[in-house]
């Protein structure tokens, strides 16, 4: 997948809060991980964005995650967030994380761009079915 750009402009005209517009223009985590523990991949098929999320699990904890993706600021964005919201935290607090989190932990997204956290918090409970799928086995 492409670097975490667009050639979208995040800025606070679009409805962008401040929160958006850092990690769409200083996205965190982005890139490969090597032999992750879990992989989550959702395409909106309205827009075409798309996330490919990776995490580490250690102790029953999401010790890293990273992430590539492929879509507008607000996906870029949500991805970047989603990344650092989870790190560190058990795997219930990971599977607890909604929509509606990613948004408010965003500052906000404009009603056009709520799919962005749609992508984040379907892509991070994938993961997280991802693993425990691996750990029984199947």
């Amino acid at each position: 997948m492409p670097e975490a750009r667009d050639s979208q402009d995040a800025r606070p005209a679009e409805g962008y809060s401040e929160t958006v517009i850092d990690h769409f223009e200083r996205p965190r985590n982005n890139g490969e991980l090597a032999d992750p523990d879990a992989i989550g991949y959702m395409t909106n098929p309205v827009c075409g964005d798309a996330l490919l999320l990776m995490l580490r699990i250690a102790d029953g904890r999401i010790a890293e995650a990273r992430w590539q993706s492929d879509g507008c600021a607000a996906s870029i964005a949500a991805s970047s967030l989603l990344s650092e919201l989870v790190a560190g935290a058990s795997l219930d607090e990971a599977a607890a994380v909604t929509r509606e989190a990613v948004v408010e932990a965003l500052g906000g997204l404009p009603t056009s761009k709520l799919h962005a956290s749609v992508l984040a918090a379907d892509a991070l409970h994938q993961a997280l079915a991802d693993y425990r799928k691996k750990q029984r086995g199947d």
